[in-house]
């Protein structure tokens, strides 16, 4: 349920007005083809960053504006490219690995950590930590230069008539004449919650600040949904405004709430242990456990992550199939429970990039095919890959030994 409503909440906002009216402004920006598509790569990410769910959204909404203005970009990369950002996204402010880590549970310890986690984890030890955002900087540009580089030649690009982009003119608003229509149309309904959710978010920081845990501990999935919701009631305007907003949200989201089960499931199958005493996952993670140093273990962890990703790819749902596992494991080799779990979280991120379960809605926003993009998230795939590892492997130590 947090999970889709990073997604429905996200997408909410980003169907708003003002944030609308924005996206058409940023799309003047670039102005040939290999620009339009690092354009729309840093953006895309820098939203992914900031909510998965938005930057999702957002991605696919601009890249379809930019295809609108710009003649000979290749629409096929231009959503690759906004799909792209999505890498960045387990290391960002909706992380659900990391905000797990900011709480325990009724036994004293973090939730999926098999007991070794026995006090929370700050997210300036996680997201905000120097290294990780280094890594993210070091990402967004990476795969802004090698989505540029991608565009084909005049000859083999696939443009689309700007026309089949335009968006079906809305239906004529009736005047309210009820008084419940009035009520579902007044922007004084809408304000009283937003004032509400204001004060709330203003004072469970401020006891933050004040109580010692730090604003940056009290970072949670919960909060972080609590304020994409006021955000949209506010820049929506008005109750029915944002009820269709997120019915429309929602209706993207149907695809990846249908999935949920069925990849719970598969985690089962992945968790339940055979005749050995040892389940698939397990074997997976022990493995990579079973050579590594204090030094490479991040990297193995990333790595058997990225395999795990393929079976589940809830990050959520990985969380619990390898926490219990690597968690322990990096206790023991003397690697700091924040690098363990931003090892397991950056591998959740990475193979999403082969992995088109988290790219339905902006798919479908597009109107393509997993395969039309395929080709070309393949090799974001392989080079973020080489650069993350690259990163816990010497960027890491340097800031956690």
């Amino acid at each position: 349920m947090q999970m889709a409503l990073v997604l429905v909440l996200g997408s909410a906002l980003a169907s708003a007005p003002a944030v609308e009216n924005l996206i058409k402004k940023l799309a003047g920006v670039p102005k040939k083809p290999a620009g339009a598509v690092a354009f729309v790569t840093v953006i895309s990410a820098i939203c992914c960053f900031i909510n998965w769910g938005f930057g999702l959204i957002i991605g696919a909404l601009l890249a379809k504006e930019v295809a609108k203005k710009i003649k000979g970009l290749d629409y096929r990369l231009i959503i690759a490219a906004a799909y792209s950002g999505f890498i960045v996204w387990h290391s960002g402010i909706s992380g659900s690995i990391p905000l797990s880590l900011t709480s325990l549970g009724e036994d004293g310890t973090v939730a999926n950590t098999g007991g070794s986690v026995t006090a929370t984890v700050s997210t300036a030890d996680t997201i905000f930590s120097a290294w990780n955002l280094i890594m993210v900087l070091i990402i967004i540009v990476v795969i802004t230069i090698v989505n540029a580089a991608m565009h084909p030649a005049p000859e083999d690009v696939v443009s689309i008539d700007p026309k089949l982009l335009e968006d079906a003119p809305e239906p004529e608003k009736k005047k309210p004449s009820t008084p419940a229509e009035k009520i579902e149309n007044s922007m004084i309904m809408s304000y009283i919650v937003v004032l509400l959710g204001v004060v709330y978010i203003i004072y469970y920081f401020w006891s933050a600040a004040t109580t010692g845990s730090g604003i940056l501990n009290a970072l949670t999935l919960n909060i972080v949904n609590l304020i994409f919701l006021v955000l949209g009631i506010a820049l929506h305007k008005t109750p029915i405004g944002y009820v269709n907003a997120i019915m429309g949200a929602a209706e993207s989201a149907g695809g990846i709430i249908l999935q949920f089960p069925f990849y719970a499931g598969i985690q089962g199958m992945m968790t339940t242990a055979g005749a050995s005493g040892v389940s698939l996952a397990g074997a997976i993670s022990n493995a990579f456990v079973s050579i590594s140093t204090q030094r490479t273990f991040p990297v193995f962890c990333y790595l058997a992550a990225g395999i795990v990703n393929f079976f589940v790819p809830s990050g959520g749902g990985q969380w619990s199939v390898q926490g219990p596992i690597m968690m322990p494991a990096g206790q023991a080799l003397g690697v700091s429970p924040a690098v363990t779990a931003m090892g397991i979280a950056w591998g959740d991120a990475w193979t999403n990039m082969l992995q088109p379960f988290w790219a339905l809605p902006a798919l479908g926003i597009a109107g393509l095919g997993a395969r039309d993009i395929m080709g070309y998230c393949v090799i974001v795939l392989i080079v973020g890959g080489i650069v993350t590892a690259l990163g816990f492997l010497f960027i890491v130590p340097l800031f956690t030994w």
